[in-house]
């Protein structure tokens, strides 16, 4: 009998191959130090209570000690985590996360006056303040985020109140989470090797991928006849949470729901309509890549589950860290000298953890803090996809890099509307890289064509297709339609049918797709992925073709922080994501390449 191959320990992987903690503290008490700092500094913050209208010094204390404490605080949080996610069976990580968890709670619960009291204070006074106090317009922009949203801010009794039905409001969302990961059961499923297997969510995806289209039948057969079990009481789960965004929305005098949740973002609707109306113009786009999904796979009928096999066969290019680290080092030497060193202080001084060990944390992210360098996570493996996945993660980190060596702690970080787009552009560099090297072969052309295909189809055409359905839920609630199971799967399904065209068969299941999607819960989060994707073409773009001032403002957009608005950001960088030429300038690009595509399949 063959010998199973384990995966490492943690003690036995190679020190090289994982990241660095020593850089944040050089062993735990030094940890421990900083903890009960952040605890003396918590007890302090109720002395500052009431005290911003005393004066402009008053302010200024206010404000830096609960900075300070959010600075210190992110620091022992990040060692918590990363400690824990090398090696979830230790169980003293896991205690101190836990722990870390709890101190940022009660920071919260310390600090959650200050917001409320200083929008006490108008424009006049804060005009003073600046004066007499020069140092406070270091915050400005911090201030006004805040002042922002004065006139959706209640009085402190019902602000109070809602705070504390925070519980009863987030309910659907919790059921949903508990019944998705824990209470259903799924069936057992075969697999291409004639294997038996627990189908999951993660089984699945990893099913629907298979060459055997029986295989791929049977696990989206047998995925929907359970959530057709339960979908009445999944239709009851996203109604409460439905209704608990347009009850806030209106409470808050929003004009709906859509507008309460981006205006916290600081993004105006017409960002996301924008991007449901161009997306639905380009759908032909889309139903081209269905017919041509069609033909490749020689079926008589296409399905919604014959959508993520891949066109290509399924053998990937192979490639190691090591070589990985060079291919992503040259597509990024585009971005100037200064960049990629420090892409070198990544690759070279143990800022990232490449190997799976046993009890790591599945995935890959990257991670840190203001006072830490950026780590990253991955569990490697030798494929297009971990390369993939390298140079993403190294977008994010180059952002967190270059936003907190420019920026203040207070605006260091980044806004979640731009979270995703330096580490795709870093995709399609790599992209533009690969495609242009003069010497690629066929097989390997089709293999990061049908990537980048699949990428912008699930990413741009389908969270857009959510975010479409996620604001036409919203409306219909606020406009006193039912959100039954039936209606609900009726009207996902008419949807799908438009999105898709007529090429692929619209299988009544996928009318239940509604159901599993737990980003519907996430409060028009979902359509960020796309409009980040699209802005990150774009960028590429202009990074590949343009000229070193292009470059240039692109390098501004990774200093920028949270400095200025999002959209204005954005702007600096040539992309106005409040209009909708970005995104025609991404579909250009997805049309470009399917065009190429198509000619090296039908040779």
């Amino acid at each position: 009998m063959a010998e199973v191959t384990e995966l490492p320990l943690r003690k036995d992987v190679d020190p090289e191959l994982t990241w660095d903690l020593t850089t944040i503290y050089h062993d735990d008490s030094e940890f421990q130090t900083d903890f009960e700092n952040v605890k003396k500094q918590i007890d302090s913050y109720s002395k500052l209570t009431g005290t911003l209208a005393n004066d402009a010094q008053s302010l200024l204390k206010a404000t830096t000690a609960i900075l300070a404490g959010a600075r210190l605080l992110d620091k022992v949080y990040v060692y918590a985590q990363l400690k824990n996610d090398q090696d979830t069976s230790v169980d003293k990580y896991q205690s101190m996360l836990a722990q870390v968890s709890d101190l940022a709670s009660q920071f919260s619960a310390a600090t959650a006056w200050f917001d409320p009291e200083l929008l006490r204070l108008d424009s006049q006074k804060m005009d003073q303040y600046y004066e007499a106090e020069p140092k406070l317009k270091d915050y400005r922009r911090f201030f006004n985020q805040t002042f922002s949203l004065r006139d959706h801010i209640l009085s402190d009794d019902v602000e109070h109140a809602l705070a504390l039905s925070s519980d009863v409001f987030d309910s659907g969302e919790k059921t949903f989470g508990i019944l998705n990961n824990t209470d259903l059961s799924f069936p057992t499923v075969t697999d291409e090797e004639g294997n038996k297997v627990k189908l999951s969510d993660g089984v699945y995806g990893v099913l629907l991928e298979s060459a055997d289209p029986s295989v791929r039948r049977q696990a989206f057969k047998k995925l929907y006849e359970v959530y057709s079990q339960f979908q009445h009481t999944l239709s009851a789960t996203l109604t409460t949470n439905v209704k608990q965004h347009n009850l806030k929305a209106n409470l808050k005098h929003y004009d709906n729901a859509l507008q309460a949740a981006l205006t916290v973002n600081e993004i105006p609707t017409n960002v996301y309509q924008n991007l449901i109306d161009v997306v639905n113009e380009h759908l032909p786009l889309l139903h081209r890549y269905v017919q041509l999904r069609k033909q490749i796979l020689g079926v008589d009928e296409l399905h919604m589950y014959d959508m993520y096999t891949s066109l290509v066969g399924e053998q990937s290019p192979r490639y190691t860290f090591d070589e990985s680290k060079r291919i992503a080092r040259d597509a990024l030497q585009v971005l100037g000298d200064d960049y990629v060193s420090h892409v070198d202080e990544e690759f070279n001084q143990r800022w990232i953890d490449v190997v799976e060990n046993r009890y790591k944390r599945s995935g890959g992210y990257s991670s840190g803090t203001y006072d830490t360098n950026p780590f990253i996570l991955l569990n490697w493996q030798d494929n297009l996809d971990n390369l993939y996945t390298l140079i993403h993660e190294t977008g994010h980190s180059m952002h967190s890099y270059y936003a907190k060596n420019n920026q203040p702690f207070q605006y260091g970080d980044y806004s979640i509307f731009v979270a995703e787009i330096a580490s795709t552009t870093n995709e399609n560099l790599l992209t533009d890289q690969l495609l242009a090297d003069p010497n690629i072969d066929s097989n390997l052309k089709k293999h990061i064509l049908n990537y980048y295909l699949d990428g912008f189809k699930g990413t741009v055409f389908r969270q857009t297709q959510f975010a479409e359905f996620e604001q036409f839920i919203h409306e219909q609630d606020a406009a006193g339609q039912p959100l039954t199971a039936s209606f609900l799967n009726e009207n996902y399904l008419k949807l799908n049918q438009k999105y898709y065209g007529d090429a692929v068969i619209s299988d009544d299941e996928i009318g239940l797709e509604w159901s599993r999607i737990p980003h519907f819960y996430y409060n028009f989060y979902v359509y960020q992925y796309a409009t980040g994707f699209a802005a990150a073409s774009t960028l590429a773009d202009k990074v590949v073709n343009g000229d070193q001032r292009d470059v240039d403002a692109y390098l501004g957009f990774l200093k920028s922080g949270s400095s200025d608005i999002p959209t204005n950001v954005m702007k600096k960088a040539g992309v106005d994501m409040t209009k909708p030429e970005y995104l025609e300038k991404a579909f250009a690009i997805f049309e470009e390449r399917l065009n190429e595509f198509e000619k090296l399949v039908t040779k």
